[in-house]
């Protein structure tokens, strides 16, 4: 495996966390997701990443949707919040995410 690969596979496995804090502090639409992800370049992801992740957690019943209009002229946007199942599953899923930083930085300082 190369570096490019194991990035990746790191990518993969945080972007579900992120995703899911950004739209526990408000509401937020798609293309807002990949926007602020783009801002940290290890985390940017392309659009056929965010939507079926959304997607999915919209089905697992941790996100649900609303239209809002933003401008007149302008389409509906499409955004999600985080549901109270979606929120329990974020503690759940932080907890882990701090127990693995407090290991990592075991091994770093050994």
């Amino acid at each position: 495996m190369n570096l490019d690969d194991w990035k990746s596979q790191i990518k993969r496995g945080t972007l579900e966390l992120c995703v899911l804090r950004m739209i526990s502090a408000a509401p937020q639409y798609g293309y807002e997701l990949i926007s602020r992800l783009e801002e940290y370049p290890i985390l940017s992801a392309k659009e056929s990443t965010i939507y079926p992740l959304l997607r999915r957690l919209m089905k697992e019943g941790f996100l649900t949707s609303f239209w809002r209009d933003i401008a007149e002229g302008l389409p509906p946007r499409k955004y999600y919040s985080v549901t109270p199942q979606g929120r329990a599953y974020l503690e759940a899923m932080s907890a882990e995410w701090e127990n693995l930083v407090t290991a990592m930085a075991g091994i770093k300082g050994e």
